[in-house]
């Protein structure tokens, strides 16, 4: 899963950045509207984390802007305003959460992981699907009662797999979403990745569209 932090300060973006990287997320950072804007114009990612102080485009120009065109990527606004009428103007402008600074990483994650698993119809607080459950504080999946350990890439790469079950996903897109924009995107090595998953898990949980992409569990 791949998120744009649109936040400012500089230690803090990168904080951030650390943070989500070893929870099981690709990152991309932008430091102000303008770039934030045009990334997830540009981008697909998987959720939003928004400043609104954000400086040359204020945060909340940006978020209408997205969603003006159509872009419904969850976002979580960041911000050190906590009067209501804040909130209610963020939400408004089409915000899906909302916390205030200074805050718990442990909290921002939570309810980032909470937007992405409601955005795919995910009701509890765990990713299920195809007879597995993800384990997301060990980065690990549940398979036929035993824990299986996942690498880095392998669990962005399961977590996706697992949030679009019976979608076909060609290798371009996995990768758009696994990666941040400063990686390598190699198919071969993505391939090798999915390889890695089906010894883990059994080959007949992925299987491969020729020409197309890949399918996790049963085709829609």
């Amino acid at each position: 899963m791949k998120i744009l932090v649109a936040e400012d300060d500089g230690e803090l973006a990168r904080r951030l950045r650390d943070d989500l990287t070893q929870r099981g997320y690709a990152v991309d950072l932008a430091g102000n509207g303008v770039d934030a804007e045009y990334l997830a114009t540009e981008w697909s990612y998987d959720a939003v984390v928004l400043d609104l102080g954000l400086p040359q485009r204020p945060g909340l120009e940006v978020l209408r802007h997205w969603r003006a065109r159509g872009n419904s990527v969850p976002v979580l606004i960041l911000t050190a305003r906590d009067s209501w009428r804040d909130k209610v103007d963020g939400l408004q402008a089409g915000a899906d959460d909302y916390l205030a600074k200074p805050f718990h990483v442990e909290e921002l994650a939570a309810r980032l992981g909470a937007l992405i698993r409601r955005a795919h119809a995910q009701a509890g607080g765990t990713v299920t699907a195809g007879g597995l459950a993800l384990d997301e504080g060990k980065q690990a999946v549940l398979a036929h009662g035993r824990l299986v350990p996942l690498s880095g890439v392998e669990f962005r790469l399961l977590r996706y797999f697992m949030l679009h079950p019976g979608q076909v996903l060609s290798k371009t897109h996995l990768s758009e979403h696994v990666y941040d924009n400063d990686a390598e995107h190699d198919s071969n090595v993505l391939e090798v990745h999915v390889n890695h998953l089906r010894n883990k898990l059994g080959p007949a949980c992925i299987t491969t569209r020729r020409g197309q992409g890949y399918v996790f569990g049963a085709e829609r």
